[in-house]
């Protein structure tokens, strides 16, 4: 752990997040709301999405609820949000080593996933390696020495 000493304040993520929605005069809540709730069903029948990109005033909100259902519900692909773009989540699912037989062999095995978020917010795993984990991750410093036995499992979010 180590400390530092800031004579300029940097702005914070929260503060990054406020700039991010509050760009321009249009104060008007950027949410939606699930889909199966009949009473928001019932609210928004009549309610419009407002849009600068499509040759029409509005969007029907139906049509919003839908669109928005898998990511986020606002675009967030500009470079304000690339502090969502930098989570990554490491889950090892498990990491063992042990020695066997009576040869002394090591054996290892283990299975890592790697989270990510994409332009949109859109979450997805794909296979890693005990390698690919930060440094900063514990629990797994004497992997591929001498064969100690190991085993280990772990959620580690590095942002």
């Amino acid at each position: 752990m180590g400390a530092s000493y800031e004579t300029e304040r940097h702005p914070s993520n929260v503060d990054r997040i406020f700039e991010a929605f509050l760009q321009g005069e249009d104060y008007s809540p950027r949410q939606s709301f699930p889909g199966d709730d009949v009473a928001v069903q019932a609210r928004s029948k009549n309610a419009v999405w407002p849009s600068s990109e499509t040759g029409t005033d509005a969007i029907p909100a139906d049509f919003v609820l839908r669109l928005v259902e898998d990511r986020a519900d606002i675009d967030i692909s500009g470079p304000e949000f690339n502090f969502v773009r930098s989570i990554r989540v490491f889950d090892v699912r498990y990491a063992r080593q042990h020695e066997s037989g009576r040869d002394g062999d090591c054996n290892r095995s283990a299975t890592v996933v790697l989270g990510t978020y994409g332009t949109q917010g859109d979450f997805t795993w794909q296979r890693s390696s005990v390698t690919a984990l930060p440094s900063a991750h514990v629990g797994l410093e004497r992997w591929g020495e001498h064969c100690p036995g190991i085993y280990h499992r772990s959620v580690f979010v590095d942002w």
